[in-house]
């Protein structure tokens, strides 16, 4: 059964250009109609979802994605198109609407658990139970105001889950929290799943939506990109040789870029073999400064020899993007001889998994004699990022497995 059908809906908002703040502005204005701007901020969408299923929602800031979400949720009405709901939706998109600061966390929850529509016997049978599932069983006659951002919002999920959704629509709630209380979080929405819950899932965490989500809807600047497999669409949010990811010219830094002279702390050497640009291809081919953990990438560096230099060593540094040195190698560490360089070329660094589990890492290119005088040498000059795949944390994945003798195990969503 389909419990969400999109069909051909937009959504536009009008712009002022000018404000009125003074009765004078408003009476000469009558002879001057204000002018407004269209801002398309939803253009020709077009998909349903299926009962029970869990649909994720990706795409960059801006794209329209919170704005799908309220439409759906019927805070926001479509400018044109059909948007059939055929099930009870429960949003969690603003978490903590109606909070009040002068109250308790007791008397919060009755206010907030009546607005997400519990009723009042339910409220006092469950009270225990939200505010165990939050961490804050002490406080619960604690006024509001004396709580942190994230006790507030965890208070504000707790209450929220206790609900019976047929359709979820979530925006970003797997955020709050520390790890412990996302993993809590997770449960509670994988035993929905279960129960045939209907999940809309709106993020930024793209293992979070890669894991918990059957298909994926990508958007970019209120345009559908494309809606399938989440591993599929995720890989064309990464990966896309399209206009959803930086130009090739912005991937590649050619020696213009960092041939500052001046600025001997960044660039160094006597640039008889000179490094012209570096380029980063993903497991497609394609010119890329974004990866998946554990995909292949491939690291180019073009030189050009203005004379024939005798066994170069071409090598590479990586950081983490605070500056910690991470690892480091070089064609002769990897037994790659080179006889000599004349003119220009490039040599290419095959990265066969990249370890990394996130964040954005810097990378320093080289050039230099046997005898580690550097003919160039460009430090932390170049950038990509890793894009979270899987569940565990850290900055790097460590190969490792649990083992366990006389215990009873159970698997786990």
């Amino acid at each position: 059964m389909r419990v969400i059908e999109i069909e051909h809906m937009y959504k536009s908002f009008r712009i002022p250009h000018e404000k009125r703040n003074t009765l004078f502005e408003s009476m000469t204005g009558v002879f001057k109609p204000p002018s407004y701007e269209t801002f398309n901020a939803l253009n020709d969408i077009n998909f349903s979802v299926e009962e029970g299923e869990a649909i994720g929602i990706i795409g960059e800031n801006g794209s329209g994605k919170s704005t799908l979400l309220k439409i759906i949720a019927h805070i926001l009405n479509p400018t044109d198109g059909n948007v059939k709901i055929n099930k009870k939706v429960t949003p969690f998109l603003e978490l903590g609407v109606g909070f009040h600061p002068e109250m308790t966390a007791v008397e919060n929850i009755k206010t907030y658990g009546t607005i997400m529509g519990m009723s009042k016997r339910n409220l006092k049978s469950r009270t225990d139970d939200i505010l165990e599932f939050a961490g804050l069983e002490k406080f619960r006659d604690a006024k509001l105001k004396n709580f942190s951002s994230g006790m507030q919002v965890r208070l504000a999920f707790s209450t929220a889950i206790q609900t019976d959704p047929e359709i979820l629509l979530m925006d970003e709630v797997l955020a709050v929290g520390d790890m412990e209380f996302q993993r809590k979080c997770l449960d509670v929405l994988n035993n929905y799943r279960k129960e045939g819950v209907t999940i809309v899932f709106v993020s930024h965490d793209l293992s979070s939506v890669r894991r918990f989500c059957d298909r994926t809807l990508l958007l970019h600047k209120g345009e559908q990109v494309a809606i399938g497999e989440t591993g599929d669409v995720i890989d064309k949010y990464v990966y896309s040789g399209g206009e959803i990811s930086p130009d090739v010219n912005e991937i590649e830094k050619d020696s213009s870029q960092t041939d500052d002279d001046s600025n001997e702390s960044v660039r160094w050497g006597n640039k008889k073999v000179e490094i012209t640009g570096v380029k980063f291809y993903d497991k497609f081919g394609n010119g890329s400064t974004r990866f998946n953990s554990f995909d292949s990438m491939k690291i180019r560096i073009l030189y050009k020899s203005h004379q024939k230099i005798l066994d170069p060593v071409f090598g590479i540094a990586l950081y983490s993007e605070n500056g910690e040195y991470l690892f480091g190698t070089n064609t002769e560490l990897k037994k790659l001889f080179i006889n000599y360089v004349e003119g220009e070329g490039y040599i290419d660094l095959d990265v066969d998994r990249i370890p990394m589990l996130m964040g954005k890492f810097l990378l320093t290119v080289a050039i230099h004699a046997h005898d580690q005088k550097p003919y160039d040498w460009h430090d932390k000059q170049y950038s990509f990022d890793v894009i979270p795949s899987g569940r565990d944390a850290g900055l790097f994945e460590i190969p490792c497995q649990w083992n366990y003798d006389n215990m009873v195990t159970r698997a786990r969503d």
